[in-house]
């Protein structure tokens, strides 16, 4: 009786840890797939697309050190000045916790600034957050690489 209740308490470990595998298998997936409507909605200068994809506490430090709250960081997306015409991400990795998903990677990005052509390249962390549901941007930030 001891070795059969022991087999089934072991199955059920394995089931549940192995559930739980492609519960976070699950997560990155989408949460990568995140990132990259998150570069797509930027380019486009969608802020309701951005906006839906955002923590209301949404928390931003761009390159320069200087810190966006969420309707500040939306705005100067859609600012007029603001035109990219090209994001990617490179190297992505997603850690996956409980109810969060950091993703590290680094970026390029090129287009118009105030009439004045950029062309960036950096590193980021994006820290994603499970609310109701759905996955959301709670904090981002970024480094410009020389």
């Amino acid at each position: 009786m001891k070795t059969l209740t022991l087999c089934v308490l072991l199955s059920t470990i394995f089931l549940a840890g192995h559930a739980q595998v492609d519960s976070h298998d699950s997560d990155k997936t989408r949460v990568l797939s995140l990132e990259n409507a998150w570069n797509e909605a930027e380019s486009h200068k969608d802020g309701k697309a951005l906006n839906a994809l955002l923590t209301a506490s949404f928390a931003y430090t761009d390159s320069d050190g200087s810190f966006m709250n969420k309707s500040e960081f939306l705005a100067s997306i859609t600012d007029p000045g603001y035109d990219p015409s090209h994001i990617v991400n490179e190297g992505m990795r997603a850690d996956v916790y409980e109810h969060a998903v950091v993703v590290t990677g680094r970026y390029r990005e090129e287009g118009t600034d105030k009439g004045k052509h950029y062309t960036r390249r950096g590193r980021f962390t994006d820290t994603w957050v499970q609310q109701n549901g759905a996955w959301l941007c709670a904090a981002s930030q970024e480094t410009l690489m020389k």
